[in-house]
């Protein structure tokens, strides 16, 4: 009997530990939510910054659809994969984040599901204090220097970006150097070739015989003689 005695105090002891450190972990933060299963969303600290792990429900605007997004947040930016969701419950779209920016690759879905756009991005790496930044042509794709700058935050497009139809097809790619569209040449069109200046025909050698002729008939009266088939030889 003492022995139950002894474990039903130990069990109450350790039951009221876990709620103090429960409780004295919560007053850190401003604001929070619990979900159905009792772990903590939604975390704004005592410093107003959102924390951990957030579900969002965003309603209807201006005729387009609801969403509900689900992801993590670090110091109140977004970072790590976060998905999107229907309102029925349909995955719309996952995204990846560094720093608050999309960074990496990000998907994009139809109602049923289906692949309809992939993204690359360039997200802000705070562990480099320099960016080389490709320095192009007006009109082409030549890169003619580089420059060097401060690393800034920023989330440019940045790779591959494909399109696809209904069936998972592809429809048509673009590529982008750091925000950059890099236009590749239609493989289908002819090249238009730049016309040749005309050369002079070279003018005729004169012989002797044609010369002397020449000079013993003008040309006036070459012309007349020429008219009534005679030579006058």
């Amino acid at each position: 009997m003492e022995n139950s005695t002894l474990k039903l105090r130990q069990l109450i002891l350790i039951g009221i530990g876990l709620f103090v450190f429960l409780l004295s972990g919560k007053a850190q933060y401003k604001n929070y939510l619990l979900s159905a299963n009792g772990d903590t969303l939604n975390v704004i600290d005592k410093n107003g910054k959102k924390q951990g792990r957030w579900v969002t429900t965003v309603g209807e605007i201006r005729g387009e659809p609801g969403y509900e997004e689900e992801g993590l947040y670090k110091d109140n930016e977004k970072t790590g994969p976060w998905r999107k969701y229907s309102n029925t419950g349909d995955i719309l779209a996952i995204e990846n984040f560094r720093l608050g920016g999309k960074d990496g690759r990000q998907e994009y879905f139809n109602f049923l599901g289906i692949l309809q756009r992939q993204e690359e991005w360039k997200g802000y790496n705070p562990d480099f204090l320099f960016d080389t930044i490709a320095i192009y042509g007006n009109e082409n794709n030549e890169i003619l220097s580089y420059k060097i700058e401060k690393a800034q935050p920023y989330s440019v497009k940045n790779g591959e970006w494909k399109y696809f139809d209904g069936e998972g097809r592809i429809l048509k790619t673009e590529n982008y150097d750091r925000g950059r569209l890099i236009v590749v040449p239609d493989k289908n069109t002819a090249v238009k070739e730049t016309p040749k200046a005309e050369t002079p025909e070279k003018e005729k050698v004169k012989t002797k015989e044609i010369l002397d002729y020449e000079k013993k008939y003008g040309k006036k009266k070459r012309q007349q003689l020429e008219r009534d088939g005679k030579t006058g030889l």
